[in-house]
Formats: C-alpha cells, sequence, structure tokens
C-alpha cells in the first residue's frame, strides 16, 4: 500500500483531507510572497509522509533499513512505518499562533475557524517557539494525553521533529518553552488549536497505520544512531516536498490525489542505491574483470588474501590492510568492497584520501571500477557519482558527469544557493549511467550520492558537532568507507577519526583501513574504536603484538578481533640508506658523480623553501631543463599537470608506453610531500630530508618501484643498487638536529626517534651499513620508532628525553583542543538525542577555513591568480595547457565591465593558489585579504558571477610578480610561488 492510494489498509477514505475540521483544513505550512500561494499543512504532511515512504522502498539502502528495523518488534514493516510517520508529523509545530502569525492574510483565515492569536508584532519571545521544537513538544503531549505514554519514552521519537532542521533541541530551550505555553495555544482558544493539532497528529497517524502500533512502541529503547538516520530521512522528505516545483502551492485543495506523489518522484528522479552481488568468480578472474588486468596477469597474494578474509567474517566490519606501497591495496579494497556490500546491503562506496590532489587522482580509478561493476553494465539505471570536496565542480571528470546529470529544477531547498539546469537530452538520458544528480550536490546533500570520493575532512566532519549531521551519518551508514593512508593523520584528526569509527560500528558499517606504514598502536585504537571497546580491553593485545607483515586486521561490530598474515608477493627492494650533510655544493657533486652515465633522481625536501632552493642550485650546474620542481605551491591546473608529468615520464613502464611518455635519460625531480603518496612513479636514486619512518619509507616506495630488466639492468649502471641519501640534518652534531622547517613541519621527537631506528642502516659514503629490505624491514622499523622502547645512542637520551616530553605536551593539547567540538560518544539505548550538537560550529564548511574544524592547521588564504597585461587589461595567465576538447585557456582577455563568460569565469576560478605559511599570521591575513579587496573588480561580484563572487582575486603584473601585505611574491610556471620579504 502507497500513502498515495485513496483507500487506507483497512479499505476506509485515507484522512487527507477527509475527516479533518475546517479550522485543521486551514492551517497553513508554506507560503509564496510573490504569488501569494500557498499550501495547506495537512497537505504538506501528506506529501511529506508519501516521500518519505517513497525513500524508504526505492532510495534507502537495505544496510540503514535493517538497522532500524532491528529495534523494533514489528522489523521491517515497522520501520516504514515509523519513517513515514515522523515524516508526516514533523511540521506540526506550524499549528501553533507563534508560527501561523508570520503570514497575516492566512491568519485571518485561521481566525476565521475559530483559531485566535495575535499579531506577529505583539509576540515578542515567539523566537522561543521554532516550529520544529514546538513540534516536538505537541508530539509528547499527544502520545502522553492520547495514548498514555510516559513524559521519557517520548522523547527518543519526539526528538527527531524537534532537530528535523538540523539541530536537536537542547533541555534549556525545551525548558524555556515548557514555560511558554501561550505560543503553543493562545489563551481564550486553547481548546481549539488543542483540537486541532490533535485533529491533525490523529490524521497522521492513522494516514499511516500506526494506531495499532503505539503501544508496543511505547517500551521500545531506540539507539541514538538508528534516532539519527530516522531525523536525517525526515530532514530529506521535507527537503524534497518543500519544492514547490515538485510539490506545487496551490489556494485550495486541488492536487491532492496520487499523481501529485507519482509526478514529483519522476521529476525527482532519485537513482537507486547499489544493489551488489557477491563475487563467485574466482579471484584472478575477478580481478582481471573489475580492473582490465591481462588475462594472464596474477593477482597479489595480499589481494587474494582480503577478499578470502572478508568472507570468511561472521558479518562485515572492519577491516585494517597493511601491506607494502605499489601491491595494490586500492583493488584488494574495492574487491572487499563488493563482498561487504552485498552482505551487509550496503548502497555504496566512500574512500577517503588525504588531500584534494589524491581524491582528484583517485576519482577516475572510482569511475573506472564502477563501469565494470555488473549492474551498471546490465544497464539497470545510473549510479549517483560524487566528487567530495570544494573544488569539486572544477575537476574535469566529475564536471562531464555534472552535464550527465543536469535537470530544468531550480531552488531544490535551502543548502546553499539555488541552482538551475538545462534538460538533459534523450540520448545523454539513455547513456548516462553514472551520473552527478541534480539533486544530489552541495556541501550537506553530496555524500547522500551513493558513490563517493573525497577528502578525509568530509568523514571527519561526521564526528563534528555541526548542524545537519545526521545527514553525514545517513550518508556514512549506508557505504562501505574506504580509508586510504591511514597513516597520514595526526594526534588532531585521529581523536575525530576514532569517534567517526565508533560511530561506524554502531551502524554496522563496513570499513577498510589501507597503510602501508602503520604503527602497531595505532592498529589497536582503530580496531577499538570500531569496535567500542575500552582501552584496557586486553582481547586487542593481540592486535597491537601482531609482528607480521602484511597483514590483515579484522573485527565485526561489538566483536573481538582477528589477525593474518597474507604471504608476501615477492617483490622486493634492498635499499642502502646513507647520510648525506646538508650541503647544496655536496649535493651538487653527489649527484653529478652519480648521474654520469644517466638516470632519474628524486630529491624530496620538506618545505618548499627547501624545495625552490635546492632546484636553484642545482640548475646552476645541470641546467634548467635537467631539474624540475614539484610542489603544492603552484595553481591548481600547473599542478595537475606536474603530476601527470610525472606520470607520463616517470611512471610504470607500461603507463608510460600507454600514455605516450619517454622516461629521460637523466633528470633531477625536486619535490615535496606531493611525491610521497598516491603517485606510482618510479626513481634510480632517491634523496631525502629526515622525515618520520613512516612517511620516510612512504618515499623509499619511490626508489626502484619497478622491474626494468633482469638484475634493474634497464637502469644506469651506477644506480642499479637502490639507494637513498638522507640529509636536512646537521649530522656532525652530538645529537642529529634536522632543520628548522622539518622541526617545524613534523617536531622533533619523532624526527629524532626515526634517525634512532635508521641507525643501524645509515651509512657515511664508504658505503658501511646494512641495506634496509623492502617490504620486510617496513614494520619492525615503524613499531621500532613509534614504540615505547628507548632508541639510538646513549649520547642522545637527554635530547631525546627533552623532544618527548615536548611531544606529549603538544599531543595532550591537540587532544584537548579536538575535544572542544568533537561528537560525543553513543549515549544508552532510549536516551534522546536531545542537545546532540550543542555548543557545536554551526555548519561543517569545506573550505581552507573549515577543514580547520577538524585538522590542527592555522588558517590560510587562498586566491585566485590573474594577470594584468601591459595595456592594462587582465587575462588568464598565458602558460596554461588546453582543455580536453583541444581549446586554448590561457591568455583569455577577461572583461572588467561586465561578468567574464561561463567557460573563462571557470578557467579563472580554478587557477586557485594556497598563499604560503607567511600570510597565516592574523595580522598579516587581515592585511592581505584588505589588500586584495581593495583590487577587487565590481563587476565580477555580482550575483551573476558564480565562479567569482566572493573571491580574492591576485593580479601579477607581466613579469609575473605582485606585491601583498609586505611581501613580493613571484609566480613561475617552473617553480610555482616564491614569497620573499620587501625590502
Amino acid at each position: 500500500m502507497r500513502l498515495t492510494s485513496p483507500m487506507d489498509s483497512e479499505g476506509s477514505p485515507l484522512p487527507w483531507p477527509g475527516g479533518l475540521s475546517a479550522a485543521a483544513r486551514a492551517v497553513w505550512a508554506k507560503h509564496d510572497h510573490d504569488s501569494d500561494g500557498w499550501l495547506p499543512l495537512w497537505r504538506h504532511m501528506a506529501d511529506s509522509a508519501a516521500v518519505a515512504e517513497r525513500l524508504w522502498d526505492e532510495w534507502v539502502p537495505d544496510q540503514v533499513r535493517r538497522l532500524v528495523s532491528a529495534e523494533l518488534p514489528g522489523d521491517a514493516d515497522d520501520a516504514r512505518r515509523l519513517a513515514t510517520w515522523l515524516a508526516a508529523v514533523h511540521d506540526i509545530g506550524k499549528a501553533t499562533p507563534a508560527f501561523a502569525c508570520q503570514v497575516e492574510g492566512l491568519a485571518d483565515r485561521m481566525r476565521s475557524e475559530g483559531l485566535e492569536m495575535p499579531l506577529q508584532k505583539q509576540i515578542p519571545d515567539r523566537r522561543l517557539a521554532p516550529h520544529g521544537l514546538a513540534g516536538q513538544l505537541l508530539l509528547q503531549e499527544w502520545l502522553i494525553e492520547r495514548h498514555g505514554w510516559p513524559k521519557p519514552a517520548t522523547l527518543q521519537l519526539s526528538v527527531v521533529v524537534g532537530g528535523h532542521h538540523g539541530i536537536p533541541p537542547t533541555q534549556a530551550q525545551i525548558h524555556e518553552l515548557t514555560r511558554h505555553r501561550s505560543l503553543l495555544r493562545t489563551r481564550g482558544s486553547d481548546d481549539a488549536w488543542r483540537s486541532v493539532q490533535h485533529d491533525l497528529l490523529d490524521a497522521a497517524a492513522q494516514a499511516c497505520g500506526i494506531p495499532g502500533r503505539l503501544n508496543p512502541w511505547r517500551d521500545v529503547k531506540l539507539p541514538q544512531p538508528v534516532q539519527a538516520l530516522l531525523t536525517a530521512v525526515v530532514i530529506m522528505a521535507d527537503w524534497i516536498a518543500s519544492n514547490p516545483e515538485l510539490f506545487p502551492y496551490f489556494p485550495g485543495e486541488r492536487g491532492s490525489g496520487p499523481e501529485r506523489i507519482d509526478a514529483a518522484w519522476q521529476g525527482l528522479n532519485l537513482p537507486r542505491p547499489w544493489a551488489a552481488d557477491e563475487p563467485d568468480a574466482e579471484p584472478g578472474a575477478h580481478f582481471a574483470a573489475r580492473f582490465d588486468l591481462p588475462t594472464d596477469a596474477r593477482i597479489r597474494p595480499v589481494q587474494e588474501a582480503a577478499v578470502a578474509a572478508a568472507r570468511d567474517m561472521a558479518a562485515p566490519g572492519l577491516m585494517v590492510l597493511e601491506a607494502p606501497m605499489g601491491e595494490g591495496k586500492t583493488e584488494a579494497a574495492l574487491a572487499v568492497a563488493e563482498v561487504f556490500a552485498a552482505r551487509s546491503g550496503a548502497g555504496g562506496c566512500f574512500i577517503a584520501l588525504p588531500t584534494m590532489a589524491t581524491g582528484n587522482a583517485m576519482f577516475p580509478r572510482l569511475l573506472e571500477w564502477l563501469g565494470h561493476l555488473p549492474d551498471t553494465r546490465a544497464g539497470t539505471g545510473a549510479h549517483s557519482v560524487f566528487l567530495a570536496h570544494s573544488k569539486a565542480a572544477l575537476n574535469e571528470d566529475f564536471a562531464e558527469l555534472m552535464r550527465a546529470g543536469r535537470r530544468s529544477l531550480a531552488g531544490i531547498d535551502r543548502d546553499g544557493g539555488a541552482d538551475t539546469w538545462q534538460p538533459r537530452t534523450d540520448a545523454q538520458a539513455a547513456s548516462a549511467e553514472l551520473v552527478a544528480h541534480h539533486w544530489l550536490r552541495g556541501r550537506k546533500k553530496g555524500m547522500l550520492s551513493s558513490f563517493a570520493v573525497g577528502t578525509i575532512d568530509q568523514l571527519l566532519f561526521a564526528g563534528l558537532k555541526s548542524r545537519h549531521l545526521a545527514l553525514r551519518h545517513l550518508a556514512l551508514a549506508g557505504k562501505v568507507v574506504v580509508i586510504d593512508e591511514a597513516h597520514a593523520y595526526d594526534t588532531y584528526m585521529n581523536a575525530y577519526l576514532d569517534r567517526v569509527l565508533s560511530w561506524l560500528g554502531a551502524y554496522r558499517v563496513p570499513v577498510v583501513v589501507l597503510s602501508a606504514t602503520l604503527p602497531s598502536r595505532r592498529r589497536r585504537e582503530l580496531a577499538q574504536a570500531y569496535a567500542g571497546a575500552r582501552d584496557d580491553d586486553t582481547g586487542f593485545a593481540g592486535v597491537q603484538a601482531a609482528q607480521a607483515y602484511p597483514l590483515i586486521t579484522a573485527v565485526a561490530p561489538g566483536g573481538l578481533p582477528g589477525v593474518s598474515a597474507p604471504e608476501a608477493s615477492g617483490r622486493g627492494t634492498a635499499v642502502h640508506v646513507e647520510r648525506l650533510d646538508d650541503d647544496l655544493e655536496r649535493l651538487s657533486r653527489r649527484l653529478e658523480t652519480e648521474l654520469e652515465d644517466g638516470g632519474c633522481v628524486l630529491v624530496v625536501r620538506n618545505t618548499v623553501r627547501r624545495v625552490v632552493e635546492t632546484a636553484a642550485h642545482l640548475r646552476k650546474r645541470f641546467g634548467d631543463e635537467q631539474v624540475t620542481v614539484a610542489h603544492a605551491r603552484f595553481l591548481d591546473p600547473d599542478r595537475a599537470d606536474n603530476d601527470a608529468g610525472l606520470l607520463a615520464e616517470y611512471g610504470s613502464p607500461d603507463y608510460v608506453a600507454k600514455h605516450g611518455g619517454t622516461r629521460p635519460r637523466r633528470r633531477i625531480v625536486v619535490a615535496s610531500q606531493v611525491a610521497e603518496q598516491s603517485l606510482d612513479v618510479d626513481f634510480d636514486l632517491l634523496v631525502s630530508d629526515l622525515a618520520p619512518i613512516d612517511l620516510l619509507l612512504q618515499r623509499m616506495g619511490r626508489l626502484h618501484r619497478h622491474r626494468r630488466g633482469a638484475d634493474q639492468d634497464g637502469r644506469p649502471p651506477r644506480l642499479r643498487r637502490a639507494r637513498c641519501l638522507i640529509t636536512g640534518v646537521d649530522w656532525d652534531a652530538p645529537v642529529p638536529e634536522a632543520d628548522r622547517g622539518s622541526r617545524r613541519v613534523y617536531r622533533t621527537y619523532p624526527l629524532l626517534r626515526s634517525a634512532a631506528a635508521l641507525e643501524p642502516y645509515l651509512a657515511r659514503t664508504d658505503g658501511t651499513g646494512n641495506a634496509l629490505h623492502l617490504p620486510e624491514d617496513i614494520s619492525p622499523l615503524v613499531q621500532r620508532a613509534y614504540g615505547d622502547e628507548e632508541i639510538g645512542p646513549p649520547e642522545w637520551g637527554e635530547a631525546m628525553e627533552k623532544a618527548r616530553a615536548d611531544h606529549e605536551k603538544h599531543q595532550a593539547e591537540q587532544h584537548a583542543k579536538a575535544d572542544a567540538f568533537l561528537l560525543n560518544p553513543q549515549a544508552r539505548p532510549g536516551r534522546a538525542l536531545v542537545g546532540w550538537v550543542e555548543a557545536g560550529v554551526g555548519d561543517a564548511d569545506d573550505t581552507r577555513r573549515g577543514k580547520a574544524q577538524v585538522r590542527d592547521t592555522e588558517e590560510t588564504l587562498e586566491v585566485l591568480v590573474v594577470q594584468r597585461r601591459s595595456d592594462g587589461r587582465l587575462a588568464t595567465v598565458p602558460w596554461l595547457s588546453p582543455d580536453r576538447q583541444g581549446r586554448a585557456r590561457g591568455g583569455l582577455e577577461l572583461p572588467t565591465d561586465t561578468v567574464p563568460d561561463h567557460r573563462s569565469a571557470r578557467i579563472v576560478a580554478a587557477c586557485g593558489l594556497r598563499l604560503p605559511p607567511e600570510f597565516s599570521n592574523a595580522r598579516t591575513l587581515d592585511r592581505a585579504i584588505a589588500e586584495l579587496e581593495e583590487q577587487c573588480v565590481p563587476a565580477w561580484q555580482s550575483k551573476d558571477a558564480y565562479w567569482l563572487a566572493g573571491e580574492l582575486i591576485l593580479v601579477l603584473d607581466e613579469e609575473c610578480r605582485s606585491r601583498l601585505a609586505g611581501f613580493e611574491l613571484r609566480y613561475t610556471r617552473s617553480d610555482g610561488l616564491e614569497v620573499h620579504r620587501a625590502e
């Protein structure tokens, strides 16, 4: 039975609006000031319930439905009824004087039916009765007075109504409204108001078939995760039912039949969730089919073991997969996700990565995998896909999907600005199996798409007290979550990650965590957080004690973990590690010797300043063409081109051949940390600043990564033995001292522990020392560096202890800072979500400033870069590469008296640049913003300037220079942004 049917389950006419009094029919819910159209409350209640029913049946993943159903005596039928009923009653608080007085004409209509109320200006304290909170109190009263519920039992359901605008009420707000009952019913017409409110609630109960279920539900104690999911479903139903293009307003009672919801649902065209089938093919054949491997290719033992472990688990849960760099962990995670989704009923997958750049690199890999899924190939309908970071609209792959998902709907809800999309052609609609759905966009809704790739921030936001947090939880509760590069997060971020994992475990969300260099203590913390175990739970001791590598750790929600040790793939590299004094001239001479017969060298520095200084010095000896630079301080399109160039020249032999690239005979790449993760590049020699051991090992993963001939004889003779030269340190000091920039980035203690762990392997240029074997030595080195035992020479002891104390103090400060807005753990079942996000941050914001909510970072400033020509006109910077259609992007003239055309404005918006730490100081930041605002182009700030309004524009002169807040800025395509204090 659908709620849009003219008959209820007992064959009686539905009470929408039949059976309602004239006064109840007069209560209004929506009003359009422009057209004077309006929507009665009963109609919006019916629309919302019908939408919730469709969402529950056709969009909510099985994984979510099962979780809610398990808590109710009537199982799946109860869950469906409860969700639709709560959506039906969510706006009952609009049947109050505090709300109804806002539109005088509609208020007069209600007064004529006996519902007396003062004028709006006569109710100064109406702010105490927002309609969500008012509805919560009215629903509680109805359950108590009409159905005999004890007051505590009413809260776990009524709080869904109270929180449907994104923030559940607090105890203080409830108490204050309780003291101002006249806001709910006007004195002198109390009975009339009460009769109307109960009329509407009775009608909703009858329409949703719940009168016979209220007694069994009275004794239910809903866990907080279930309350959050029901709240999110109600929010979605309300947003959809509030869209006047889907559900038109009207002055009377026309348009109330089943065709109303049918037309709206068809117009919305919300894609169904993923319905995964567990693969039954032999693992090798399965990987070949999903990832376009050659038919004779053999999958890695780690990949096969991961799938087997997923199948052996009693229930889908957390899997931590530790394996060397280049072992195909991402492909393993996607294969495991299929198994987990089929068994749990997950309706999608989210892949979380450390940075925007790594997210962009992963997105096409996700699309390729989706293109090989059986239900995609079978044409069963489009899957919704989302790229979850603040610049997703500038990503070409995602932009193509957005074009495929365009529709002629405007103003879907109040989530950001109203977007208007052109309708798709029939050809587009027929061919689009993967779309960025028009409704599933924006910072609050995008993650509700079935498949998403994004930064780790999107996951951490689920642990942040923020508005509409329930929607973020619903978005994750229906998916398999993959967390890549799990070692890359600091104490502050890990506090959020652990809290999110505890909620994901409560939601029974399958999670796959990937890392090549995970400390054993961190492995245990992840498992305990997901399982909801205490820190002193001895059942998890084995997780931390496990020494094997590769290693798979698996734990079901609420269960005990198990560990298994897959075979190694047999791929291995012996890396000879040497000390190298931190002297640029000595580095130049050493590289000249090493590159006598050619070769490709990667030099990794810990700060951009050192990258630029090193590259400038090396160019004096090797020439500009032999030295290239890669770091994060490039324009976004330049950085993307840099990454593509690295892959085209230093990628695997197959990749280079496939993309028409050529490996240089002799080249030096000087890079920052951008080279240490998510880039499949291969160099003959590595030079690296000292870094924490896990990151240093990641960098070593770019050394001799691929086989080049038998015994690496495809490499120059001098470089057939893998070597890593460790620099950035004063090795002659009594205790090795890293350079100031490295200490600022990583702090002293992790650097000292890294040096101590490497001490047995380090050699001077005489070649003495032990070879470091990858992957066998990865885990022992990581555990040694991050363990508690004392390491390093005795004479380092005092310095090590001082650094440790400073490090522990810093970690404690990070924990305390994270706690400020960290979501509380789940309370006992039955405890309502009242005050759930109290003292929160407001909206979780996916911007540079917003990321500071879940990252312990300084606020940074981002600008869009253009160039001023000698004639005074503005243009895009001249060197930008053409777009995918071969159209020029560089040197496009930009008007200053009007808004640039859509394409030009989008190109400017893509030329984002993050200013360096010199601009993070509050005083300098304010000065820079003030100076940039003075240079703004007024025409670009109009409401029509979608891409440019509100953005700060940095204008470079003809020589690509500028002055800002007391600094000289210079940008070059070869080196990116350089900043120097002005004379």
